[in-house]
C-alpha cells in the first residue's frame, strides 16, 4: 500500500467509518430534540412578541415545530448516502429515494399547519398539496419496499454466481475517494444553504422573502445538482470495468432516475409530486429488469 493509499485509508476511516457513523447518529438525535423545544419555544414567543417581524408558517403553528428535527434527521440521511456510496450502488440510489420521501413526509408537517378544513378542500392550494403529499408519501413508502426486496435477491443472486463477480477494487477505492470529496462538500453547502436562507429571511424585506425559493428545496436542490454529477462520473467510470449491456443500462437508469428527482425541485404542486414518484417508479422497474438479466442471462466474464 503506497502512502496516498494509506493517507486515503485513514481519512475515509475517520469520516466514514462505522463508528464515526454511530457518533453522528447520536449528535444528531440529541441536536434534533434540542433543535424541536428551541423551536417550539420560538413559537410560543413569537405569539406573544413577534421576532423580528417575521410572518413564517413556520412560526405560526406548533405543528410546524416537527419541521426542524426532521431537517437534520434529512442531514443524517444525506451523511448515510455518502456512507453507502462506496459499498453498493443499488444502496446509495435506494438512499436517495429514503431523502426524497422524507423531504416528502417532513413537508407534510408543514401541510399540517398550514391545512384549512372547509368544504373547499380541492379549491385550496394548501388543501391540495397536503393531498398530493401524503398519496405521494404512502406510494413512496410500498415504492420503497420493492426496491430493497429486489436490492436483497440481486445481492443472494451475486452470491450464487461467482462467475458474477468482478476485481472491482480500484473502482471501489475511486467510490470511497469520491466520498471523502462529498463530506465537505456537502457540509459547506449545508452551512451556506441554511445562512443564506436564515439572512434572507431575517434580515431582507418582506418584499425578498416573498420571492425566496420554497423553504423545502433549501440545500436539497443544491445538493441533487451534486449527486447528478456524482453519477455521471461513477457511470462513466464504470465503463472500464465492465461493458455488460444490462449494467450499463442500470446505471445509465439510475442517472436519470437522479435528474428527475432534481427536477422536481425547480415545479409547485401536482407536477412536483408526479416527477418525485415517476423517478422512483423509473428506478425501481429498472432495477427489476436489471435482475431478470441477471437471473436467466448469466454471462460469464
Amino acid at each position: 500500500m503506497t502512502s496516498v493509499q494509506k493517507k486515503v485509508s485513514s481519512l475515509y476511516q475517520f469520516l466514514l467509518s462505522d463508528r464515526t457513523k454511530e457518533v453522528f447518529e447520536r449528535f444528531t438525535l440529541k441536536i434534533a430534540i434540542l433543535s424541536f423545544i428551541v423551536h417550539l419555544v420560538l413559537i410560543y414567543v413569537n405569539q406573544f412578541t413577534p421576532l423580528f417581524n417575521i410572518q413564517s408558517e413556520l412560526l405560526g403553528n406548533p405543528i410546524g415545530a416537527i419541521y426542524t428535527p426532521f431537517s437534520f434527521i434529512l442531514l443524517y440521511e444525506v451523511y448515510l448516502l455518502i456512507f453507502y456510496l462506496p459499498r453498493s450502488i443499488t444502496t446509495y440510489i435506494s438512499k436517495q429515494y429514503e431523502i426524497i420521501s422524507l423531504i416528502i413526509i417532513r413537508r407534510l408537517f408543514k401541510d399540517l399547519s398550514n391545512l384549512k378544513l372547509s368544504s373547499d378542500w380541492f379549491s385550496l392550494k394548501e388543501d391540495l398539496q397536503f393531498t398530493y403529499d401524503i398519496i405521494a408519501s404512502l406510494l413512496l413508502f410500498y415504492l420503497l419496499y420493492w426496491f430493497y426486496r429486489l436490492n436483497t435477491n440481486r445481492k443472494k443472486m451475486s452470491a450464487q454466481n461467482p462467475t458474477l463477480a468482478v476485481n472491482v477494487e480500484k473502482f471501489i477505492s475511486l467510490k470511497k475517494i469520491i466520498a471523502i470529496g462529498l463530506v465537505p462538500i456537502l457540509l459547506v453547502l449545508a452551512i451556506y444553504s441554511l445562512g443564506s436562507w436564515s439572512y434572507e429571511t431575517l434580515f431582507v424585506g418582506n418584499k425578498k422573502i416573498d420571492s425566496i425559493k420554497n423553504i423545502n428545496n433549501v440545500f436539497f436542490d443544491e445538493f441533487f445538482t451534486v449527486l447528478i454529477i456524482v453519477d455521471v462520473i461513477l457511470l462513466l467510470v464504470s465503463f472500464f470495468y465492465t461493458d455488460k449491456f444490462h449494467k450499463v443500462i442500470r446505471n445509465s437508469g439510475f442517472v436519470i432516475s437522479t435528474i428527475l428527482i432534481r427536477l422536481s425541485f425547480s415545479v409547485d404542486g401536482i407536477v412536483n409530486t408526479v416527477l418525485i414518484v415517476a423517478a422512483v417508479v423509473f428506478g425501481l422497474l429498472i432495477l427489476a429488469i436489471h435482475n431478470t438479466y441477471e437471473k436467466h442471462l448469466p454471462i460469464k466474464e
